[in-house]
């Protein structure tokens, strides 16, 4: 009988601000892959480092800009700063909560 590894519980969540520890841009989480869900030749041409596949990857809206971002786990860590995330795409994916936090919004099925 073999057993299936279970996968990594993911250390940031959905509206959570955070910043990549390289290239030190601020954005905020709006979905997780429990790992990556692109294919091979994507990962090849988008990697430098080879993160591994089967961790979390997170999709990441990044501030001061109209880009997002698909990040392994590793390369990101929380970001406690209290400035809202300006990109034009936030409310397609998140409301505001009156003290500043991100919630996903209810989307039908």
């Amino acid at each position: 009988m073999t057993t299936q590894a279970q996968p990594r519980r993911a250390r940031f969540s959905i509206g959570q601000t955070v910043r990549h520890k390289s290239y030190r841009y601020r954005g905020v989480v709006v979905d997780v892959d429990a790992s990556c869900r692109m294919d091979d030749t994507w990962y090849d041409t988008q990697t430098e480092r080879r993160p591994p596949k089967d961790s979390p990857w997170y999709h990441v809206l990044v501030d001061q800009s109209e880009m997002s971002t698909y990040v392994p786990e590793r390369n990101l860590q929380a970001d406690d700063s209290d400035d809202p995330i300006d990109n034009p795409d936030i409310e397609e994916w998140l409301g505001e909560t009156d003290d500043g936090l991100y919630l996903p919004l209810t989307r039908p099925n």
